[in-house]
């Protein structure tokens, strides 16, 4: 069973940074994709970022894009998103989800279905 575990959220004020980490554990997985999702009270979940184990340019949205990075820890068990110049805006529950990635370009891309998730953490941004 593929357990993920997020750490690091809090409340910061704007232009702040924090940076969150994704523990996993259980995985059987050679080739995978660690994503970032984050949802806000009243709307829908958003994909963050994504990285490929193997690899390659992590996938943005375009609204964190130059202020945030999504990195792999040196462990391979833990990835982490470090968020500089945070806004109002990046206000949510931040999920890591992870999931095998035959087709890396796919998880480049951000269109892979994840179906491992994390209980997900708080993040609040003050202005």
């Amino acid at each position: 069973e593929v357990m993920l575990v997020e750490s690091g959220g809090g409340s910061v004020q704007a232009g702040g940074s924090l940076r969150l980490a994704c523990v996993a554990s259980g995985y059987t997985y050679a080739s995978n994709c660690v994503g970032w999702f984050r949802q806000a009270p009243g709307k829908e979940r958003e994909g963050v970022a994504a990285i490929y184990n193997g690899g390659g340019s992590p996938h943005y949205a375009d609204s964190v894009k130059g202020r945030f990075a999504i990195s792999q820890g040196n462990d391979k068990n833990t990835v982490y998103l470090d968020m500089n110049n945070l806004k109002p805006e990046d206000t949510g529950t931040y999920f890591c989800a992870a999931e095998e990635a035959p087709i890396p370009s796919q998880c480049r891309r951000g269109t892979i279905l994840f179906t491992n998730w994390g209980q997900g953490i708080q993040v609040t941004v003050s202005s």
